[in-house]
């Protein structure tokens, strides 16, 4: 690996190729929960997606190098390659495989339903069923946090709420700064539409 950054030369030409598909991997694993990525070996995709980018910006660069933009517009220009559209391209992926027409063929990205409902940043009335048979309702908001793969599946309800004998919202308990629950305690969730 020294021996590839011998000159500046060579550094600067690494960063090109290898810049903007890490951009783009890290902010992908950023939106989906995944394990922690190994970037000693993902040089290759890093690369490889830098040069998806470049496809996909060809007639930008091309104007790039023609020698026809001023500094300020050339710096704008280089900017949006090297990071702004990496930083894009996977919103606009994940988008495009939530869509219907794609996801006849194509598996969701986001492996957990866990992840996925609570990556969608809802507030919530949630009534969680623990393993020992007792109940908790509460309120999923604003305040609230829900951990996301690998981590261990945990719970942040910011407030706790008393359930009647028919799992009614009764009154919030008094005092109470919220719960954590642990995912290991969870037998099930119920999640019902809360209307600020």
């Amino acid at each position: 690996m020294e021996k590839l950054f011998d000159s500046a030369h060579a550094f600067t030409f690494f960063l090109i190729f290898f810049l903007p598909g890490f951009v783009s991997l890290k902010v992908y694993d950023s939106l989906v929960p995944s394990e922690r990525r190994d970037f000693s070996k993902s040089i290759f995709d890093a690369i490889a997606y830098s040069a998806l980018n470049y496809a996909a910006l060809y007639l930008l660069i091309v104007w790039m190098r023609s020698g026809r933009m001023n500094l300020p517009a050339y710096a704008v220009s280089a900017l949006l390659v090297l990071v702004v559209f990496p930083i894009l391209w996977p919103f606009l992926w994940i988008r495009l495989l939530s869509t219907k027409v794609f996801a006849k063929y194509f598996v969701h990205p986001i492996q957990r339903p866990w992840d996925h409902v609570f990556g969608l940043r809802k507030s919530y009335w949630m009534i969680v069923h623990l393993k020992d048979h007792r109940r908790i309702g509460g309120l999923f908001d604003k305040a609230s946090f829900a951990s996301s793969h690998p981590a261990e599946p945990q719970i942040y309800m910011e407030q706790v709420w008393r359930l009647d004998e028919n799992d009614r919202f009764i009154e919030p308990v008094d005092r109470s700064e919220g719960i954590v629950l642990l995912g290991e305690d969870i037998l099930a969730i119920e999640l019902f539409s809360y209307n600020a």
